[in-house]
């Protein structure tokens, strides 16, 4: 019980740093705000502040860290009979529904704020990339987890130029770059060796296979929400934005699964 209260107080002090640096932040610009001050605003020392966020991009990035994973979670948890592309576009259309912040769809100011603060800002844009490329690590793993594949051997090739450019028209600028960077790398760092299947089973998907198709869902996932931001920083409600979010997501998938399908994907 002490340690459950010990856990929970931790979690508070982590909580109200984490708020008083995003609202200093966003009043006077990442740069222009220092750990020193945050600390005394948020009425803790540095050495504290520091136990709970190593860096300060993590001041800002706490919010979006919960969230790694999703993807991969998703995969692995998927019901019976669902491919799993299939359950990501489950996951990504109740998203949809729930005004997710993850899918762009939500036009709560404070939400809209923080998008703007962390794409328009490079070093936070960076780390972001560094996220979406994790991900797409776990989620190929996992896609080949479900495909039952057994993978070995340290052998990799390059296949980044299949998506040259492809972040580039998620957020553009600083975060577009760096998004490129990182999608290229996930899809490149490919093992070749593959544990041979019985005859009766589906034929196997090469690790290249599933690290090309998560890249594709975690880019397209980022276009996705990248134009329902767009729509909704346009002055458009999520509501009135809603039904073309659907459309343009129910399209994205298909698409996805066009080339996916023959590989059990």
């Amino acid at each position: 019980m002490v340690e459950g209260l010990r856990t929970r107080k931790k979690e508070r002090t982590r909580r109200a740093i984490s708020e008083v640096a995003i609202a200093m932040f966003l009043e006077h610009g990442f740069d222009q705000v220092g750990v020193a001050e945050i600390a005394a605003a948020a009425e803790v020392s540095k050495p504290t502040l520091f136990r709970y966020f190593p860096t300060k991009e993590d001041l800002v990035l706490d919010r979006i860290a919960d969230h790694r994973g999703e993807a991969a979670a998703v995969v692995r948890a998927r019901p019976a009979g669902r491919t799993p592309l299939d359950a990501l576009h489950d996951a990504f259309m109740a998203g949809l529904d729930a005004r997710e912040p993850t899918t762009g769809l939500c036009d709560h100011p404070a939400v809209m704020a923080y998008h703007r603060l962390v794409f328009d800002t490079p070093s936070l844009a960076s780390r972001v990339a560094d996220y979406a490329a994790a991900d797409t690590e776990a989620l190929a793993e996992a896609m080949s987890e479900a495909l039952g594949e057994t993978t070995s051997g340290a052998a990799r090739e390059t296949a980044g130029e299949v998506f040259g450019g492809a972040a580039g028209e998620v957020f553009g600028g600083a975060a577009g770059e760096v998004l490129d960077g990182a999608l290229s790398q996930a899809a490149g760092e490919t093992a070749h060796e593959v544990a041979p299947r019985d005859s009766g089973s589906p034929r196997p998907v090469p690790l290249l296979t599933s690290r090309l198709v998560a890249a594709q869902y975690v880019a397209v996932r980022q276009i996705l929400a990248r134009d329902n931001y767009a729509a909704l920083a346009s002055g458009r409600t999520a509501d009135e934005r809603y039904g073309e979010a659907v459309t343009a997501a129910s399209t994205a998938f298909e698409l996805l699964r066009h080339g996916a399908r023959a590989h059990g994907l």
